[in-house]
């Protein structure tokens, strides 16, 4: 008779819900999902629930409907406190629970850089919780507008720091949200006469995609009415104002999209951190002095062959999710472990209706092509069928 390993995953989002699917259907496995939240978040389409174009369930699946079929999977909703490495048990709360191998995969939150009193003035993007927060704070600007006119124009002004994706994506949504989709909406007040800022510190937009992608979505955004600021770094940021090296911005939204970082637990487990917190893993997305115990997503620097760190992005964290659970079955199949290799499938930004960018390898789509490629992989990677439709 086999001898029933314990498996404890730590989060439910991209890379532990694919390590949860491919153990899932081991017997000899008994799987325990912890994770804060009692759902899945698809996090990608989080801004289109921020700019009230989804509703919150189109992306937020609960856990244990997700494995509801797999008798071999519990499901806890709580916070680790502690791991005991040597003798193989992790804490959360008041209680404890042994395991035989350990995949951490807890994400990231929002970093301020060393900037840690900026919070309060700005409105980040990471969880359910922070597109509810900033879905009401630009409908109830429209509303306060409505109701005070005369305030409107401070009232519908909305400055997004940070030029990545996350940024590119709000930028665009919330300019088709004010200048098109809600326009006739109020009798008060034009919201095409919203101001939207993109401030982004570097040269260009989306600075990992392909220049000519970069420059295009500057072009679209321009062509939406985002006034976009590069080159612009920024040096303070209080109640409704943020200083740049040249110049005071003022608005009634302020949202930061400019980084992330992972959980502070990354830095208590007693592993090699680089400057940004994330543990310092090896080819097999482990650590030497703890083989059993594999980091993976935005918890886990992992460097490739060609010496390139690997970003935090959703298809890092699937792909490392679903090696660590080969290479647990590997292991008890006594078989020696192979390296991981990430195979890049390439990026997408949306801009807004019908228009997105793509880098695909080699090939690269922008417009309506861009738009139905990043359609087509979020409904392809989103979870739940009803979902999809």
């Amino acid at each position: 008779m086999k001898e029933t390993k314990e498996v404890v995953i730590v989060g439910a989002g991209f890379g532990g819900l694919q390590a949860v699917k491919k153990l899932a259907k081991r017997k000899d496995l008994n799987i325990t999902l912890i994770d804060r939240a009692n759902h899945h978040l698809f996090q990608p389409l989080l801004y289109q629930v921020a700019t009230a174009v989804l509703s919150p369930a189109d992306i937020a699946i609960p856990s244990r409907s997700l494995t509801e079929n797999c008798k071999n999977v519990t499901v806890i909703m709580s916070n680790v406190t502690a791991i005991d490495k040597e003798k193989r048990i992790i804490f959360f709360n008041d209680r404890a629970l042994k395991y035989d191998y350990l995949i951490l995969a807890m994400g990231a939150k929002t970093s301020y850089f060393g900037n840690k009193e900026w919070e309060k003035y700005t409105i980040g993007l990471k969880s359910l919780t922070d597109a509810l927060k900033l879905r009401k704070k630009i409908l109830f600007s429209f509303e306060d507008a409505e109701n005070y006119p005369e305030n409107a124009g401070k009232l519908l002004k909305y400055i997004i720091i940070g030029g990545g994706p996350t940024g590119v994506e709000l930028a665009g949504s919330i300019a088709e949200l004010s200048h098109n989709i809600i326009r006739k909406d109020f009798r008060k007040i034009d919201t095409s006469k919203a101001e939207v800022i993109l401030i982004e510190g570097g040269a260009r937009l989306l600075p990992t995609f392909d220049a000519g992608l970069s420059d295009y979505s500057k072009q679209s955004l321009e062509k939406r009415g985002v006034k976009v600021y590069l080159n612009t770094k920024v040096k303070n940021i209080e109640e409704g104002r943020v200083f740049t090296e040249s110049r005071m911005f003022e608005a009634n939204t302020i949202i930061w999209a400019a980084g992330v970082e992972p959980v502070p637990f990354s830095r208590e487990l007693g592993f090699q951190t680089d400057r940004a917190g994330r543990v310092i893993v090896n080819k097999f997305c482990s650590v030497d002095s703890n083989p059993e115990i594999f980091i993976i997503g935005d918890m886990a620097a992992f460097t490739d062959d060609e010496g390139k760190l690997l970003p935090g992005v959703s298809p890092v964290a699937m792909q490392q999710g679903r090696y660590a659970a080969r290479t647990i079955v590997n292991d008890i199949k006594k078989k020696e472990r192979t390296p991981f290799r990430y195979i890049d499938k390439g990026s997408m930004a949306t801009i807004g209706r019908k228009d997105a960018v793509a880098e695909l390898g080699k090939v690269k789509y922008k417009g309506l092509f861009g738009w139905l490629s990043w359609l087509g992989l979020h409904i392809f990677y989103l979870v739940g069928f009803k979902n999809k439709i």
